[in-house]
């Protein structure tokens, strides 16, 4: 028998909840440093102890609370994110030059976004260090689909078996991580070329706002790098509706290539465990807005639901444009 609906969504979703066991959730958080900015009160992200011991977190920019087991980013009350982020960028890059972390081997040049309360940007880290820090990261996810008198077929890709994360699993249609400045809609855009030939003009006269899925994964051996890192997240999700004669195709070296799946078929993949996790969670999420997935035909409808709408432990941003 093939794994559950729930068992994927907790997968993906597998920090503890509070709620669940207060004492052992917070048993649970001994094996964490929080991380902090100075002038900014709010936790930013979970840093393994491990981790901690590591990194080579110079006194004059870091301040290591060995007691309250906090990580704290020192830099003036006043300071730019700018005068942040090199102070990161200083001691991100020293890890690597000293090898510290295999997951910094993945090196992108691609910079996410920190934010603290309210969606204030603090400043900006390299995309694949995001894990060691544990911070919050954004990113769209899409389904592009097929409905004729054939029925509802979804465009499926498989990611290249040489992708250091996640090698030869099945993944969404498009995704991918949206870097600081960018916004969701302009990251599917930009996204849907990059990796499966989507001309612009087709994204946006088809592509539909389909809300977000949240949730707190901690890392296995399939992503890559150091297992048990903290990786919150929040995936926008647009649903793209494209008739019969718009076919992507791999546009670069992430995907080997795409197979129109029927339901059931894509059903069947998701109880193998083919998918990435979170791609898993995003088309339990299409289910149920489609109607596939009802109350009456899963019995752990609701919580599931709860599970692809975690409200993160850490600050979030918003991404309103006017």
């Amino acid at each position: 028998m093939g794994k559950s609906n729930l068992e994927l969504v907790i997968e993906c979703d597998r920090f503890p909840y509070y709620q669940d066991s207060p004492a052992s959730y917070l048993e649970h958080l001994k094996n964490y440093h929080v991380f902090k900015v100075a002038g900014c009160d709010a936790t930013l992200g979970y840093i393994l102890n491990s981790t901690v011991e590591r990194f080579d977190l110079p006194s004059e920019w870091w301040a290591i609370d060995s007691d309250n087991r906090s990580v704290t980013l020192l830099a003036p009350a006043d300071a730019t994110p700018q005068q942040r982020s090199e102070i990161m960028a200083k001691t991100l890059n020293k890890a690597v030059e000293l090898g510290t972390f295999d997951i910094l081997k993945g090196w992108r040049n691609e910079m996410y976004p920190i934010y603290g309360p309210g969606g204030k940007f603090l400043l900006e880290m390299e995309r694949s260090a995001t894990p060691l820090f544990g911070v919050v990261s954004y990113g769209v996810h899409s389904t592009v689909y097929v409905e004729d008198e054939n029925g509802l077929r979804i465009w499926v890709p498989r990611r290249s078996r040489t992708k250091q994360t996640y090698p030869g699993m099945l993944d969404n249609s498009v995704a991918g991580g949206m870097s600081t400045t960018e916004h969701p809609f302009e990251c599917l855009v930009r996204e849907a070329m990059e990796e499966a030939s989507l001309p612009e003009d087709v994204v946006r006269a088809n592509a539909t706002p389909a809300g977000c899925v949240t949730y707190t994964y901690v890392r296995s051996a399939k992503a890559g790098g150091e297992t048990d890192l903290v990786q919150p997240e929040v995936e926008y999700i647009f649903d793209v509706k494209v008739g019969a004669d718009i076919i992507p195709k791999p546009c670069d070296t992430e995907v080997e290539e795409f197979k129109l799946f029927t339901i059931e078929e894509t059903k069947q993949a998701l109880a193998n465990g083919e998918f990435k996790p979170n791609c898993a969670v995003v088309l339990i999420d299409f289910f149920v807005r489609h109607g596939i997935l009802t109350p009456e035909n899963e019995p752990d409808y609701l919580e599931i639901i709860a599970r692809m709408h975690r409200r993160l432990e850490f600050p979030t941003a918003s991404h309103v444009t006017v």
